[in-house]
């Protein structure tokens, strides 16, 4: 898996290009919130849920399945208190799980993931894997390995974030107006 940070950060990328202002903290925190919840799954290890069955790691909850249901009822909860319309929530709080399971299926590590469950358990990868997994265990996450994997993401994942950031709001910066003098 990448690390819990990692996914928190392109989260992040995506309510920003989605221009929602960093005024409404709790959609960027649900956003935050969603693109982590897939790995709640892997509280199935401590249970002695199987890695390869449908509740295990990188199963349903990677899905696409899991991704519209996740974002659908956050939606619902967040656009109550938000001037944000539904949809819009939707479609961020959408990416941010499903993008979860596209970060996982580059990483080297791992039976890939359950895309298409529970039509289908098949795991899958992508051919470009360069994200090294992180581990489990948080003396290994706050280790050497801990840290040769946040350097990897930074270089995989953060800098690129980073760069579609900064090129949206270039962007943005750079339209102008259209004046209804005349």
């Amino acid at each position: 898996m990448a690390s819990p940070l990692t996914h928190a950060v392109v989260a992040v990328t995506i309510v920003a290009v989605h221009d929602l202002q960093p005024s409404a903290a709790r959609t960027w925190l649900v956003a935050i919130a969603c693109a982590i919840a897939p790995d709640f799954d892997a509280l199935g290890f401590w249970l002695g849920v199987p890695y390869e069955s449908f509740w295990g790691h990188r199963g349903f909850t990677h899905s696409m399945v899991f991704a519209v249901l996740l974002s659908w009822i956050c939606a619902n909860w967040i656009s109550h208190s938000s001037a944000v319309s539904r949809g819009r929530l939707w479609s961020v709080y959408f990416m941010a799980v499903l993008s979860h399971g596209v970060l996982d299926a580059m990483t080297d590590g791992g039976l890939g993931v359950a895309f298409f469950s529970p039509l289908d358990q098949t795991r899958y990868f992508f051919p470009f894997r360069p994200i090294h997994v992180s581990s489990m265990s948080l003396t290994d996450v706050l280790g050497p390995h801990g840290l040769r994997v946040l350097a990897n993401e930074c270089l995989w994942v953060w800098m690129p974030c980073g760069l579609i950031v900064a090129i949206f709001w270039f962007w943005k910066g750079r339209r102008t107006p259209i004046s209804s003098t005349g």
